[in-house]
């Protein structure tokens, strides 16, 4: 059953006679604040302790599994116009005093008129709030634009230290004025142009976190120097991006999802990890290996993501001199059948202090140039780089498979590296990943299982005999279950 609270005034509510403990009012305010939305206006129609505590209850987290609204029990406007009801209530009943987290989800409705959220918002954001997310769905319905008003208050700009938006315009942001407070940022689709979004940024100085995602209205992203706390730069998706110019002098750590475009993250000094992924464009790992060494010269951890490389890796034009571990992500959907897997190797010559390499193929890789299938036989090439590793010391490569060039990265890497202490040689595809919810036949098809096959063999044939005694060799192979 809904709880009188959800559906009307809580003042009409009836105290029960159960005997009641005596607390402290402090300590079941603390109480009733651990409590989910739900439960806490429950609470409060059974005891005038939470009764009064829920006037100022902090945590208003509005969605329909908070309101326990079931999808699908009427027709759609029916429980849009509960949902409304409901929320109208809550706030209504509420002082308005207290809110310290503030979450709205609108779905799965995007036709809620702005009105109602502009009323919401009014009512619910007040001085001491702490956390603000207002998360709209926007499928052809109604655009929703926040408006300034909400913040306009100088108290409650210099209470907020966590504000996201999601699916909404935000226009107003280079007026809002200084939000002192504000630590993390996180905008999820929101229009908002690069001079709008770097006038708020100027005026959030104490900001540590910031994440952008598929803002679409962005052509050049300007992180102004006055960010001297941000430590946390994640852009993802913007699909009209051209530029991130980032002037924050104590970065650390920077992810990258995209298109290529132009990076300058000034000196960067500070700049420790980096994950970089480009989709829908070739040669991830020939960006990385000619530009990255110069764009944060004092990295630790490196992971890049391909979907496509035109041209094998060369060698890098800068040193990795401090980097000590190292992911690459291959997926092979698109993968050419003609890079050079050896190439690779590269990395490990620019990167002396490199302690941790893992290579991800991301799918079963089926190549033509199986050396199991070369009635010629397997020969190493001598290898055009000779130098030797003097502290990689654990080595993965999962969806390990039988391609010539596979065999000569791994024997590369036994070769050169003096400190090796495990090398694991994973058939499938990343034991070290799987979610234990998930069935086990998901991951091989019969296809993939014979080129499993075909790795395993591999292995024994040209692997196993190089690797030097002290060397833990880990081979994964597919179980009889892997397979659908």
């Amino acid at each position: 059953m809904v709880s009188p609270c959800l559906q009307g005034d809580i003042s009409h509510c009836v105290e029960t006679t159960v005997p009641q403990v005596q607390l402290p009012e402090d300590i079941l305010h603390q109480i009733h604040a651990l409590m989910p939305l739900r439960d806490a206006a429950q609470a409060a129609c059974v005891s005038r302790g939470f009764l009064r505590s829920w006037r100022c209850f902090p945590n208003l987290i509005i969605s329909i599994d908070s309101l326990g609204i079931k999808e699908n029990e009427t027709n759609d406007d029916e429980i849009k116009s509960d949902f409304i009801c409901r929320v109208g209530h809550i706030i209504q009943n509420h002082s308005g005093m207290g809110v310290k987290r503030l979450i709205i989800q609108t779905y799965p409705w995007s036709n809620i008129h702005p009105s109602y959220i502009d009323s919401w918002l009014r009512d619910a954001i007040t001085p001491g709030i702490k956390e603000i997310e207002i998360s709209m769905l926007r499928y052809g319905g109604i655009k929703y634009n926040l408006p300034g008003s909400v913040l306009s208050s100088s108290e409650i700009r210099s209470s907020i230290q966590i504000f996201l938006l999601a699916e909404c315009s935000f226009h107003c942001a280079a007026q809002i004025g200084c939000m002192s407070s504000l630590k993390k940022l996180n905008l999820h689709s929101v229009h908002i142009t690069g001079e709008e979004f770097y006038g708020f940024l100027s005026n959030s100085c104490a900001l540590e976190q910031l994440r952008i995602t598929n803002c679409n209205d962005i052509i050049c992203l300007k992180i102004p120097c006055l960010l001297q706390k941000l430590y946390i730069l994640d852009v993802l998706g913007c699909s009209k991006l051209e530029m991130i110019d980032s002037n924050a002098p104590n970065l650390s750590t920077f992810f990258f999802s995209g298109h290529p475009i132009h990076i300058s993250l000034g000196d960067a000094l500070q700049l420790r990890k980096i994950s970089f992924r480009r989709y829908n464009s070739p040669d991830a790992l020939y960006y990385a290996s000619i530009k990255l060494p110069f764009i944060a010269p004092n990295l630790r951890t490196l992971v890049l993501s391909t979907s496509d490389e035109t041209i094998n890796t060369p060698k890098a034009f800068g040193k990795f001199i401090q980097l000590k571990y190292l992911e690459i992500v291959v997926s092979t959907s698109k993968f050419s059948q003609d890079y050079d897997l050896c190439s690779l190797i590269s990395f490990l010559d620019a990167s002396p202090t490199l302690e941790s390499l893992t290579v991800r193929i991301a799918q079963p890789t089926i190549r033509r140039d199986s050396v199991i299938e070369d009635s010629s036989g397997y020969s190493r090439p001598q290898c055009f780089q000779e130098q030797c590793h003097d502290n990689l010391k654990n080595v993965m490569i999962t969806g390990f498979c039988s391609a010539k060039s596979m065999m000569d990265l791994t024997i590369s890497i036994i070769e050169k590296t003096k400190a090796l202490e495990c090398l694991t040689l994973d058939t499938t595809r990343g034991h070290d990943r799987r979610f234990a919810k998930i069935d086990k036949c998901r991951w091989m098809n019969k296809e993939a299982l014979a080129e499993a096959t075909k790795a395993l063999n591999a292995i024994q044939r040209y692997v196993k005999g190089r690797v030097p005694p002290g060397v833990n060799l880990k081979v994964i192979e597919p179980c009889s279950k892997c397979v659908c």
